[in-house]
């Protein structure tokens, strides 16, 4: 069975967001793999430890520094890793993006059994490449998933989160499943696999190595663009109400419908 796992290059959770005019200010940022792709990363090694994959591919898009996320990927026990990389990129949309992964898994060979995402990406959090790339490769999809079980060759179980409870889906190979906090938990690199992931392959595509033209990625292909960001506004301080129950529900409710304005 072989596996293609899919990594974002991400700003740390402990980064401090800065704006620079309307745009985010990326320097000095720390990028680091998606916690959320660390789950699949995970899942992906242990079938191969159980015997059940014979390949784990690491993928990812994005510039240059993506190839440290790729290689945090290869020490936890990826085979070998692929980066698209290129200027036109930029500026590419969930779909645009979703588009060029499927290019990247024709390029590879198109005969992967098992496509694994993290749930979310933590800096777009949109959750939508996963389901976007199934739907361009016609797969079946299960999100969320907390507890997988493969039958190479065959089917995957997979129980996901659902509101109040989970659901159990069986799907037949090849499928996509996202990966959800739950599902394992992800091992730490050992200093001898860090090393050895420095030699394993690592392969770079551009645009035109996958054959798609610039205007298909970047703001000029994608469907959607951000035009902006803005930092949430200051917390104030809080308000407290005094005095009998009923003149505390009076009050309460005149600052509800009056100043907040959410009744």
């Amino acid at each position: 069975m072989k596996i293609a796992v899919f990594c974002k290059s991400v700003p740390d959770t402990e980064t401090k967001v800065r704006l620079k005019g309307d745009r985010l200010d990326t320097s000095g940022i720390k990028y680091i793999l998606n916690p959320y792709d660390e789950f699949a990363v995970e899942e992906a090694v242990r079938m191969k430890e159980a015997k059940k994959a014979e390949e784990i591919v690491a993928i990812s898009m994005g510039p240059a520094r993506a190839q440290e996320a790729l290689r945090n990927a290869l020490a936890i026990g990826a085979d070998r890793a692929v980066l698209v990389t290129d200027d036109a990129l930029d500026g590419s949309d969930t779909l645009a993006t979703a588009k060029v992964l499927v290019k990247v898994l024709e390029k590879e060979g198109g005969d992967f059994d098992l496509l694994l995402f993290g749930q979310r990406a933590i800096d777009g959090d949109t959750w939508q490449v996963p389901s976007q790339v199934a739907a361009l490769l016609d797969l079946p999809q299960a999100t969320c998933t907390v507890a997988l079980e493969v039958e190479p060759g065959s089917k995957a179980v997979a129980t996901r989160l659902v509101e109040g409870g989970e659901e159990i889906h069986e799907l037949t190979l090849p499928a996509v499943i996202t990966c959800s906090k739950g599902l394992n938990e992800p091992r730490y690199p050992s200093l001898p696999n860090i090393m050895k992931a420095k030699k394993k392959p690592l392969t770079t595509y551009s645009l035109g190595d996958l054959g798609i033209d610039a205007s298909e990625v970047g703001k000029n292909g994608s469907r959607t663009e951000v035009l902006s960001y803005e930092l949430p506004p200051a917390r104030g301080g809080g308000k407290k109400v005094e005095g009998e129950p009923e003149e505390v529900v009076a009050e309460l409710v005149k600052f509800l419908k009056e100043e907040i304005k959410v009744i």
